[in-house]
């Protein structure tokens, strides 16, 4: 009996890790404890090596997510209006047209009915242009720009080259650097000679 191995339980000193090791294991760490202890700190080293892996790549990810959330911030910022102000449009065509419908005869019958769409119309201008819609307003002999302008229609005019500007028909928007609506205009199709 004195030749029994003492249990794990029984030897406060035998570790968990020792008694699963078999016999020859246990034998050959205990004769080789630098080549064990080397072992150990290669996987600690490899452990190490992969947290901070894991930890740049968890770094950059919430470096790339603050970027996208500060993009979105942004945009929303400049950008979060542009459906109300797209449905703005079409209340300021209508007072333009109406001021400009308007006869000198109507203006003096109806003077306060006109000053009150004039200063409708200003008001809406004011609070489009504080909010960053910019008129695109072409003049008639401009040339035709795809970026800010729809062409309604093609004719040949005469004194016009081709692709210029013959007639505005409405304004166009832009909200910042976001174009909200073309300016609808009529070009020249004039052949060259």
């Amino acid at each position: 009996m004195a030749d029994a191995k003492p249990s794990p339980e029984d030897d406060p000193l035998m570790h968990e890790d020792d008694a699963s090791l078999d016999a020859p294991e246990a034998e050959e760490a205990q004769q080789d404890p630098v080549s064990a202890l080397e072992a150990e700190i290669d996987m600690l080293i490899a452990q190490r090596d992969e947290m901070r892996d894991r930890m740049i790549r968890a770094l950059a990810d919430a470096e790339n997510s603050r970027k996208r959330a500060e993009k979105d911030r942004r945009d929303a910022q400049l950008y979060g209006g542009s459906k109300i102000a797209r449905d703005m449009l079409p209340v300021y065509d209508n007072l333009t047209r109406a001021l400009n419908a308007a006869t000198e005869e109507t203006r003096a019958a109806a003077a306060g009915l006109v000053e009150g769409v004039e200063l409708t119309l200003r008001e809406l201008t004011n609070i489009l242009t504080k909010h960053g819609v910019q008129r695109i307003s072409p003049e008639v002999g401009e040339m035709f720009d795809p970026h800010s302008h729809q062409a309604m229609f093609e004719a040949p005019v005469p004194d016009f080259k081709a692709g210029q500007i013959i007639q505005v028909m409405a304004e166009g928007f832009m909200l910042h650097d976001q174009l909200l609506r073309p300016a609808h205009v009529g070009v020249s199709s004039t052949p060259a000679n």
